[in-house]
C-alpha cells in the first residue's frame, strides 16, 4: 500500500470516530504516517482531557488498526 493509500484509509478510520470526539468538544487530525506508525494530533477538549491516552489507545488506535491492519501503533503528536 502506498503512503497516499495509507493516509486515505486512516482518514476514513478517523471519520468513523470523529463524531464521538466532536460530541465531547474535541477533534483529531492525522499528522503523518511513517514506518507503519500513525501520528495524530488531538484538538479541543481532547487535548487537555486526563483520559485522552485511553481514547487514543482504546478508541483511535483500535479503529485505525481495524481499517489498516498494517499500522503497528498510533502515537500523539507532541
Amino acid at each position: 500500500m502506498t503512503k497516499a493509500e495509507l493516509i486515505n484509509e486512516i482518514e476514513k478510520a478517523l471519520d468513523e470516530i470523529r463524531p464521538y470526539l466532536l460530541a465531547d468538544g474535541g477533534d483529531i487530525s492525522l499528522v503523518d504516517v511513517e514506518n507503519d506508525i500513525a501520528t495524530v494530533k488531538l484538538h479541543g477538549a481532547c487535548k487537555g482531557c486526563n483520559i485522552n491516552h485511553l481514547t487514543l489507545k482504546n478508541g483511535v488506535e483500535a479503529i485505525i488498526k481495524k481499517h489498516v491492519p498494517q499500522i503497528l501503533e498510533v502515537v500523539e503528536f507532541e
